[in-house]
């Protein structure tokens, strides 16, 4: 392990083979919000390059890394995606409502997804360290 500054800092080797043993509770975070980075740079070029889905991807993208890499900043990031998610998600809802009903539905999920992960993160125990 590599201290820099009192913080101890994980290889990136050992976090990738260490990710072999994480349960899907662990991953299921992680994979949300690399996946939805991703999806929104893809939908860059189709929405005509709107800068709010450009920054909400890329924040996803480093949120996904926050919670890949256990840093102490993922959570805060968590919230933050919280309230732009629900922002984003209310807001193309309402201008588009019955107008075109799959993205009505795929913009639901992405929100009720988005608020099952924050609360799933933020109330995640941490175990004690007394335990086997």
């Amino acid at each position: 392990m590599h201290k820099v500054e009192g913080i101890k800092k994980v290889p990136l080797a050992s976090q990738l083979k260490a990710m072999k043993t994480m349960d899907v509770r662990t991953l299921a975070p992680i994979v949300f919000y690399a996946a939805v980075g991703i999806l929104f740079l893809v939908l860059l070029p189709f929405a005509n390059f709107p800068p709010h889905i450009a920054l909400t991807g890329i924040t996803s993208l480093i949120t996904a890394y926050g919670l890949f890499g256990k840093r102490f900043w993922a959570k805060w990031l968590v919230v933050a995606m919280f309230f732009v998610a629900t922002t984003l998600s209310l807001s193309i809802v309402y201008y588009i409502l019955f107008t075109n009903w799959v993205v009505d539905i795929i913009i639901i999920a992405y929100a009720v997804l988005t608020w099952i992960f924050t609360a799933f993160i933020l109330l995640k125990e941490k175990p004690s360290e007394t335990e086997p």
